[in-house]
């Protein structure tokens, strides 16, 4: 069972999502930071590329949406054997300057717009509608007998073009209730069809939900325990998402307390450390989770496990341990993209593959895509995550302006022996005296520690030399060259000033 924690009651919304216990998964939402994925909007098509089966589509933002051809209401509805159906061009479905609804399915990401789909879902609380999908979805955790009793009884309810699926809480359910769900929603895309009549291409129709929405829709109500929420207009929407049904009504509690909510159930303690590099292991090794542009690197260690008297069995548990809690931290830190982990190296193939069952076990707690490649002999794994939204860290970080994200800058005296190669590069300039401006760390190590260095500038260079203080960061730059009396006087106007050479 799980709990839903929703701190909505400032501006910046957070969710945190706890399972037997643990804080499993963590959103965050601010109003600078639109999200549109399952948002409705109508477009008018830019750009059709056969070459990539795929259209751009003006959606009125700053870049536009990719549309592939799969994902067409047009190309899905066409009852043809497979291999005559991918031979179709986009261009059979689809044309440039025509008039387009479509839904958002993937964020924009970087330079990438919006991932687009023509086939609009809505979410109900036990089925999903699909107002042109043509399909009907039983979830496979139901027996037999009850899918097939369902797609039968759904195939009388809907018109021909109109799809459907059906959630495994239904099983047990009334078919009255779930016929409810279901015209609640067609309801739904009649009033959003209306609208797209309406407005003019290119606009949005229909915006997603919010977090709020997205927690009910994406997690079965009939896992979730209890639903503890912050904001009283959020209690009134979720009770009302929830139809006003008793049985559910009951798991929605309003916390009054003053203590932050976050705070009172521990959620900002493990936010902290989602945010660290090290994660310790119970057994007392740790893993060090590294992003770098292009991947996640994880790397495992003994730390202060040492084990008994084996060694071979103190590696074992080290990694079946950090095989689960990669897995977790893979959730709670929202990591996608490439990711790498290095295993200490185990030398029997047995041990090998216990660690990857460990691994791919609690993968499947992963509402998220991943895919994960066998161990190498050096112990690494090589997997990847789908991304759906930013990472924790993308959302709480900004990239440093020092050291670039890179987590280090240029020491003092680097910076110092920068500052030289710069003079010199001036030695042959008529100027009785050149102004430099130093960031303040380099000008303080220079009058702590650079006493030679600064002795070697005064008998090198022809020019006297005034250093200022007063930057941030790591530039440096000339404020002036000219005459002395004129580099002196702009020197002590500066505040801190050290004359190198008279």
């Amino acid at each position: 069972m799980m709990d839903i924690l929703l701190n909505s009651a400032t501006t910046e919304r957070r969710a945190a999502l706890r399972e037997n216990g643990r804080i499993t998964e963590i959103f965050i939402e601010r109003p600078d930071q639109e999200r549109i994925a399952g948002s409705i909007y109508k477009g008018r098509v830019k750009d059709v590329l056969p070459g990539m089966q795929a259209a751009f589509v003006d959606i009125g933002r700053e870049k536009n949406g990719f549309l592939y051809r799969d994902e067409l209401v047009g190309y899905k509805l066409l009852q043809e054997p497979y291999e005559e159906k991918e031979k179709r061009s986009i261009s059979e479905f689809i044309t440039e300057g025509q008039i387009v609804i479509v839904q958002v399915m993937k964020e924009e990401f970087g330079q990438k717009g919006a991932r687009l789909t023509e086939n609009i879902s809505l979410s109900g609380k036990y089925t999903v509608y699909l107002p042109e999908g043509g399909y009907i979805g039983i979830s496979k955790k139901m027996n037999e007998e009850h899918r097939e009793s369902w797609r039968s009884w759904a195939g009388e309810l809907l018109s021909e073009q109109e799809g459907v699926i059906i959630r495994t809480i239904c099983e047990t359910l009334p078919s009255q209730i779930v016929a409810e769900d279901i015209e609640y929603l067609r309801e739904d895309w009649k009033h959003i069809a209306a609208r797209a009549e309406e407005k003019r291409a290119p606009s949005m129709i229909s915006q997603d939900g919010g977090i709020v929405e997205r927690l009910l829709r994406d997690y079965p109500l009939e896992s979730i325990q209890q639903i503890i929420v912050d904001h009283l207009p959020d209690v009134q929407h979720i009770k009302r998402l929830l139809r006003y049904e008793e049985k559910d009504m009951g798991k929605v509690i309003h916390y009054k307390g003053y203590e932050n909510l976050f705070s009172r159930e521990g959620v900002e303690k493990e936010l902290e450390k989602a945010l660290k590099p090290r994660v310790w292991l119970k057994n007392g090794g740790f893993l060090m989770i590294e992003k770098t542009e292009a991947l996640t690197v994880i790397d495992v260690n003994t730390g202060r496990f040492t084990g008994k008297n084996d060694l071979t069995e103190t590696i074992r548990k080290t990694n079946l341990e950090a095989a689960e809690e990669i897995a977790a931290q893979l959730r709670l830190r929202d990591i996608s993209g490439i990711i790498v982990i290095d295993f200490i190296d185990m030398k029997k193939e047995a041990h090998k593959e216990e660690v990857m069952a460990v691994l791919q076990t609690a993968l499947k707690k992963d509402r998220t895509k991943t895919n994960v490649t066998g161990m190498s002999t050096l112990g690494l794994v090589e997997m990847t995550r789908k991304k759906t939204r930013k990472g924790l860290a993308e959302s709480l970080f900004q990239t440093c302006g020092f050291c670039y994200g890179t987590g280090r800058r240029l020491s003092e005296e680097a910076l110092a022996y920068r500052t030289e190669r710069y003079i010199h590069e001036y030695r042959e300039m008529e100027a009785e005296a050149i102004v430099l401006e130093l960031p303040n760390r380099v000008y303080e190590w220079l009058h702590q520690n650079g006493s030679s260095l600064l002795e070697t500038w005064k008998h090198r260079y022809p020019f006297s030399i005034y250093l200022v203080s007063g930057r941030e960061g790591e530039e440096i730059s000339i404020r002036f060259a000219g005459e002395k009396a004129e580099a002196q006087k702009r020197a002590n106007s500066s505040g801190k000033q050290q004359k190198n050479r008279d």
